[in-house]
């Protein structure tokens, strides 16, 4: 895995490109726990006591879903709906998880527009490890620390082209971003 400090530079033209070209604020603040992010749409919003790759994952990831949430109005309903945990089925699990993959693949096209490509398989095997905390705890309530549900070797995520589109403002998840 790279130093913290390959991550730390790599955030830092991330945030730069989410900010100047797609006019999404990224702020650093106190993110009350056990949450690590928010969005709402024009700003996400990243606990500043991340380690380097996971605050970098947590930016692009939550870059990915702001997208989702400015172009399309399914997905937006899925990030925005609330999950009744215990009693997920089987097609919702299936929605949940392709609304989780397809953020990650606008997380890794963002990475390959700032130039950095040598990311995609870390990036879809936390993408997979994230999916798969989030299906653990969509079924049973439990929340376990993600880095448990990390696997070498998932399949690397195909970049999905950010299309052109305008932020407005969605209420704010309020630490649903676990």
């Amino acid at each position: 895995m790279p130093a913290n400090s390959y991550f730390e530079g790599v955030r830092a033209k991330a945030i730069r490109e989410i900010e100047d070209r797609h006019g999404i604020k990224v702020i650093v603040a106190d993110v009350p726990a056990p949450f690590t992010g928010d969005l709402d749409g024009v700003s996400i919003v990243i606990d500043y006591a991340l380690p380097p790759d996971e605050s970098l994952f947590i930016t692009v990831h939550l870059f990915g879903h702001t997208v989702q949430w400015n172009t399309d109005a399914a997905a937006r309903e899925i990030g925005l709906a609330t999950v009744n945990v215990g009693h997920v089925g089987e097609g919702e699990m299936e929605k949940l998880a392709a609304y989780e993959r397809t953020a990650a693949r606008y997380s890794i096209q963002l990475l390959h527009d700032i130039g950095e490509t040598s990311l995609d398989a870390w990036l879809s095997e936390f993408a997979a490890a994230d999916t798969a905390y989030l299906m653990h705890y969509y079924q049973t309530g439990e929340k376990l620390p993600v880095r448990g549900f990390w696997r070498a070797g998932t399949p690397i995520l195909e970049p999905l082209a950010i299309p052109s589109f305008e932020t407005r403002k969605w209420t704010s998840r309020s630490g649903v971003v676990l």
